[in-house]
């Protein structure tokens, strides 16, 4: 094709910062039940984890998830490649391994040529096959605006389950990707600048993250995605009836995220992260872009667990329950 396509152009938001935001989703989902007896339902929609989990027998769970969003990039073999890696980290996130998976393609094809599907198909075909998970199949619909994921099924052994509500007070917080891809995705919609360091985060599985976090004996934890740092800390202290302390200089950034952040590109999502976790914040001194910051919506970002993984940065640890939820020093 002669023509350089621009898919972020096509998408209102940008990969997880498109998500429906947290205060509305729980608003939504309050009060619905189960659709079936949950004996063996190890992890349902109480908490907000990262995937179901289905106990199928002593020694095996069932990992089950899906997640798709509009383009983060404009080359579309990238994007598919993002896409891919994240919906992956769910089960990754759950302490499990990702066994099987279907893509999930919206296309307008009378709009944008079906050749940058197939590139979008491709980068997703080649994650999955690094992660040694099968793609095999999918859905695909014809719609205003490309969107793309996986649904993935994986396997999990339920003793080495991680969870949201599995925290114990004095246990540090690892943090095992930097922050600020959302603000450099941003800059890129915006401007085209391209941000090499943030495509490769982005497409670093979370496997070996994971894998380190069960051999360490990590029960607590979740991946940062769209709700940012913030927002999924605050519903891993909801969950475990706990406070999570945030050192905010420890958290680390990829290189000119901040200078992003000082310059306007921070999404509405993530302008909504901050302003849910607010009311139950204690932010201290720690200055307004530091806490767009810490509130920016990660696309495929890493696990923030309840312990320490081998390279991974201590960023706070778990308190008593207080008088808020997170704390920042």
């Amino acid at each position: 094709m002669d023509e350089v396509v621009r898919l972020t152009r096509y998408a209102r938001g940008g990969g997880c910062a498109c998500k429906i935001p947290p205060g509305e989703l729980e608003t939504m989902l309050f009060g619905l039940d189960p659709a079936t007896d949950t004996a063996d339902l190890l992890v349902g929609l109480d908490h907000g984890d990262d995937a179901a989990v289905v106990r199928l027998d002593a020694r095996t769970g069932v990992v089950t998830t899906a997640d798709f969003f509009t383009p983060v990039v404009d080359d579309a073999y990238d994007w598919g490649r993002i896409a891919a890696t994240n919906a992956l980290s769910d089960v990754y996130a759950m302490g499990g391994n990702p066994l099987v998976a279907l893509n999930l393609l919206c296309w307008p094809r009378e709009t944008l040529p079906l050749e940058l599907a197939r590139e979008v198909l491709r980068g997703g075909r080649d994650v999955a096959r690094a992660a040694g998970c099968h793609l095999a199949g999918g859905h695909s619909v014809d719609d205003d605006g490309p969107k793309y994921g996986l649904a993935v099924t994986g396997l999990v052994r339920p003793q080495e389950l991680i969870t949201l509500d599995a925290g114990r007070a004095g246990l540090p917080l690892s943090l095992t990707k930097p922050l600020g891809v959302g603000v450099l995705n941003s800059r890129h919609k915006n401007t085209g600048e391209s941000f090499p360091e943030a495509v490769a985060s982005m497409t670093t599985l979370n496997r070996e993250a994971a894998r380190a976090a069960v051999a360490a004996g990590v029960r607590c934890g979740t991946d940062v995605t769209g709700f940012g740092l913030l927002g999924h800390a605050s519903k891993l202290a909801r969950a475990s009836r706990l406070t999570v302390a945030i050192d905010a200089a420890r958290v680390p950034y990829l290189g000119g995220a901040r200078e992003a952040a000082r310059d306007g590109y921070v999404s509405g999502g993530s302008r909504r992260n901050l302003e849910w976790v607010t009311p139950w914040t204690d932010f201290g001194a720690v200055a307004e872009i530091d806490r767009l910051l810490l509130a920016d919506a990660q696309t495929s970002g890493g696990l923030l667990v309840a312990g320490e993984v081998p390279g991974a940065p201590v960023v706070g640890e778990l308190l008593p329950r207080g008088e808020h939820l997170v704390v920042l020093r």
